[in-house]
């Protein structure tokens, strides 16, 4: 199948600085959405609970925001979640800031209930005759979510006394079940309790306001992540791209020429950049997941480039009479074909995805199909005309000096030859 008729030859050089021009707005535009409206970062970034819920009846999500916010849920994120060709369950995504369920004033509560003194302070015979050693936790922990306590005792603990003491506490729970609290290492006298988590909490206070006809007994899913973890994640998400993009440099340094690899990595800055800002400006989550949308994007982008830029060192070495300019005009025109069936079939396929995908599937395939319409587009108007530049700016030509003096240097041969 062919496009491009063979020996067709389009002029993309000359269109260079109207398109260079757009990918310049387009990039600017991209910035400013990363201070207004701003990244709209998901809880593996910011941290935070994340419920999924089916509920049982139709609900608005307007009623359910209000009900999590009379729960002292600050700003909650209430996103209905469709599920192409089932039924509507009348799932929703619940997101809120909070992780912890457990306040410092009701860890010191706990301590106080469960008998355990600060290091170094000696117990009184008040103290030894209300809390006996079965009872008196030498040790306490809790979980960085807040769902789980951890006790320890110098001899072998009262189980049933433990969940008195962890019952009234305002605002503390007892999951419900018989293993709990629970001996995890007899050796060491080890108890371990859970408690309700926030996203627990947050069912109950649903389930309390909407009632129990309408919220489940169980959430779908419940995740959560602290915002120490999540700000790792985000630095960590950082560093991969740039360091893929400073090895993907160094290799395009190595497999052509230096003056190849600042237009290729200034391409893939112009793909990362364009497609981040169109995830932002339609409002979608920066998650993990986009994090590797935007690594794929990469990849692509660059195998793109680099394909160009095999076909322009190819044409170097065969057409010595054309200038650098001609030579990518002439490189692009061949490559076109072969670029409009690549990325169009790869395209297609992320529309698919668009169109019958779920949740992060539809995020995913959004910011694969622009980086691969970026991608396509910056390797013509981005990566080959910088290229030209800095050939032209900072190596004084040198690709078409060099055919200028092999040919020189040939016709001198020949001549001594004759």
């Amino acid at each position: 199948m062919e496009f491009i008729k063979p020996g067709r030859q389009f002029d993309f050089m000359g269109k260079r600085w109207l398109f260079i021009g757009l990918s310049a707005l387009l990039l600017l535009a991209s910035i400013v959405t990363f201070f207004k409206p701003g990244p709209h970062l998901g809880t593996d970034f910011k941290g935070g609970t994340e419920l999924e819920v089916a509920f049982l009846k139709a609900t608005e999500a307007g009623d359910v925001r209000a009900a999590v916010e009379s729960l002292g849920f600050e700003a909650p994120d209430v996103i209905r979640v469709k599920d192409s060709g089932a039924e509507d369950t009348h799932r929703y995504l619940i997101r809120v800031q909070e992780v912890s369920a457990l306040g410092e004033d009701q860890k010191e509560a706990i301590r106080q209930k469960l008998c355990s003194l600060p290091e170094g302070t000696a117990p009184s015979a008040d103290f030894e005759a209300r809390c006996p050693a079965n009872v008196r936790a030498s040790e306490v922990k809790f979980s960085p979510g807040g769902d789980k306590v951890t006790m320890r005792y110098e001899v072998e603990p009262d189980l049933a006394a433990i969940r008195a003491q962890l019952t009234g506490i305002p605002g503390v729970e007892l999951r419900t079940g018989e293993n709990n609290p629970v001996v995890v290492s007899a050796r060491d006298h080890k108890v371990e309790a859970q408690l309700k988590s926030r996203g627990d909490q947050l069912l109950d206070g649903l389930r309390n306001k909407l009632g129990a006809d309408r919220v489940p007994e169980r959430a779908l899913r419940v995740e959560w992540i602290g915002p120490k973890a999540g700000a790792q994640l985000r630095d960590a998400a950082i560093k991969s791209i740039a360091i893929a993009i400073v090895f993907i440099m160094a290799y395009i340094a190595f497999r052509f020429d230096l003056r190849f690899a600042p237009g290729g990595i200034l391409a893939l800055v112009h793909d990362v950049g364009i497609a981040l800002g169109a995830m932002i400006i339609t409002h979608r989550e920066i998650t993990l997941s986009t994090v590797a949308a935007m690594l794929t994007i990469v990849g692509y982008s660059i195998t793109d480039t680099v394909v160009v830029y095999d076909r322009i060192r190819e044409n170097l070495t065969k057409h010595r009479n054309m200038s650098f300019s001609s030579i990518i005009n002439l490189s692009i025109s061949e490559m076109l074909g072969r670029t409009i069936i690549t990325s169009g079939v790869t395209s297609l396929s992320m529309v698919c995805f668009l169109v019958w995908g779920t949740g992060v599937i539809k995020d995913f395939a959004f910011a694969l199909l622009i980086g691969i319409l970026v991608g396509t587009y910056s390797s013509i108007y981005v990566a080959a005309p910088f290229t030209e530049w800095i050939d032209r700016r900072f190596f004084g030509g040198q690709a078409t000096a060099q055919k200028k003096v092999t040919r020189t240097k040939a016709v001198k041969r020949a001549d001594a030859v004759v």
